[in-house]
């Protein structure tokens, strides 16, 4: 495929996918509906995506990724151990307030997109603890890979349901996340 043609593709995909992620919003996420938006064949759609299910799968990955990208983020501009785990779960809880499909993936909102949450869930666990284990080599692997599921899931928990302000939700999960980061002994 020539360079020209490729960044074409690359840009209908994208295109695709925000529209695709503006129309599951709106309730109205079908092949007919995101065709006539983008002023596309439904077949161009099919060949790029295979079917409904492929758009779907296509934005979980896609918000899975810019969710984490912001969370890894987060976590690389602080120093010290507790306030990486502050930055990055007030980070996590200020793009789910702000992303409804991202919200909407991690509450299960919708069955189309299958076990969004899950998914997002251990690759934010995955992800949280290979950053871990390369920033902080010293920390005790089953201690960092229990911090980060921890963190995982009480973050996605409190965007499911806040119960205080978002920084003192971060603080809170924060402090809990290092404690068991750092380990029986440490």
């Amino acid at each position: 495929m020539r360079p020209m043609a490729r960044r074409a593709r690359a840009q209908l995909r994208a295109d695709a996918l925000d529209v695709a992620a503006e129309l599951f919003v709106g309730g109205r996420f079908g092949m007919p509906e995101l065709a006539a938006r983008l002023g596309v064949s439904r077949q161009t759609l099919y060949s790029e995506f295979g079917d409904r299910q492929g758009v779907a799968s296509a934005l979980v990955l896609r918000a899975t990724e810019r969710f984490l990208d912001g969370i890894e983020a987060a976590l690389a501009r602080e120093r010290d151990l507790h306030a990486a785990w502050v930055a990055a779960v007030a980070a996590a809880l200020r793009r789910a307030a702000d992303d409804s499909l991202l919200k909407a993936l991690l509450t299960g909102d919708q069955a189309v997109f299958g076990s969004g949450a899950e998914e997002i869930v251990v690759a934010a666990r995955d992800r949280a603890a290979g950053y871990l284990r390369r920033q902080w080599p010293e920390l005790d692997a089953e201690s960092v890979g229990l911090a980060a599921e921890t963190a995982a899931r009480l973050t996605v928990s409190h965007i499911v349901l806040p119960l205080a302000p978002p920084e003192r939700i971060a603080e809170q999960v924060a402090t809990a996340v290092v404690r068991i980061a750092r380990g029986p002994g440490l």
